[in-house]
């Protein structure tokens, strides 16, 4: 976790008001935290600190991209991403960070390590089915869409299912039957 020192936001020594910071995320964060889902990644990550007497406010944003393979073609693409996230921080007397909204930090602790935040932020944007904008467009031409064409049902197969056979339509006489009555 040595390679996460920049994420060390030293506040004791700011004064009060804004305050901008800025990171450059790839693999090798995502690698302190045992991820590895993304082949490749390069997100720029805005972190703007609002130092008041008795609380931080926190302001991330993330906007870049991360090469991930498809759900449905296995091909890799860059899929773009972007969120953002709101965190305070009070002071309190012991470190506590059970709520989503805020965290307590010691009374005497000079700085907050945001690593964890930015991490969570990021993954939480990515959506759960990673799908390549050529696939929905049409424009992608993989060995994988064409076997999932050849196997898909066909017209053939529907028309299939239309003949219905005659055991069953007689079936069907005596339902259609017994409502007349």
């Amino acid at each position: 976790m040595d390679n996460l020192k920049e994420f060390l936001i030293q506040f004791s020594g700011l004064k009060l008001g804004k305050h901008q910071f800025e990171f450059l995320i790839n693999n090798t964060f995502f690698k302190n935290f045992d991820f590895e889902e993304f082949n490749d990644s390069n997100i720029k990550v805005k972190l703007q600190l609002e130092k008041k007497s008795t609380m931080l406010e926190l302001n991330f944003s993330h906007n870049g991209t991360v090469n991930v393979p498809c759900d449905l073609t296995n091909e890799d693409f860059d899929l773009p991403t972007k969120g953002k996230l709101k965190l305070i921080v009070k002071f309190g007397d012991e470190f506590n960070d059970e709520n989503e909204d805020y965290i307590v930090v010691p009374h005497g602790e000079f700085q907050v390590n945001v690593a964890q935040y930015v991490y969570e932020m990021i993954v939480l944007s990515i959506p759960a089915k990673r799908i390549h904008p050529g696939v929905k467009d049409g424009s992608l031409q993989s060995e994988a869409l064409h076997n999932l064409e050849k196997f898909s049902p066909t017209e053939k197969k529907e028309k299939e299912t239309e003949e219905i056979d005659p055991r069953w339509e007689s079936l069907k006489k005596l339902l259609t039957d017994k409502n007349k009555k």
